[in-house]
């Protein structure tokens, strides 16, 4: 059991069924890259993290953790209105990522995640 498992079971017992936001995320050299995003509608809690983890390593790039959203809080949406929310999401992420702290954050162990404030660094010059 992970973090992913036990959030996926509490939220479709509230819901009886949802749609998520996925946004893949890099995490190199301490910045926050969102590298791909996709809508899922999730009809039962019965996904565990290891298959959950395949689906989102066929998106063919190398992800380091992942923040899910739900669409809404009327539950399922359909797919048109979750593309739109996908979109304004990206939107929103691409203009400040600490929105992040809004979703669910898991690792590739499918373990919690926290997004602290970073110290700006100075750029390094050559």
């Amino acid at each position: 059991m992970t973090d992913f498992d036990d959030w996926l079971r509490a939220t479709f017992a509230e819901t009886q069924g949802f749609t998520l936001l996925i946004v893949l995320v890099g995490t190199q050299e301490g910045r926050v890259n969102l590298l791909r995003s996709a809508h899922l509608h999730v009809i039962g809690d019965d996904i565990a993290w290891p298959v959950m983890a395949a689906h989102l390593d066929g998106s063919g790039v190398a992800w380091d953790a992942v923040a899910l959203f739900r669409a809404g809080r009327e539950g399922l949406v359909a797919d048109g209105i979750a593309k739109e929310r996908l979109d304004q999401l990206m939107r929103a992420l691409n203009g400040d990522r600490t929105l992040i702290r809004d979703g669910e954050f898991f690792n590739r162990d499918g373990l919690r995640l926290r997004l602290d404030d970073a110290e700006p660094q100075v750029p390094i010059l050559n």
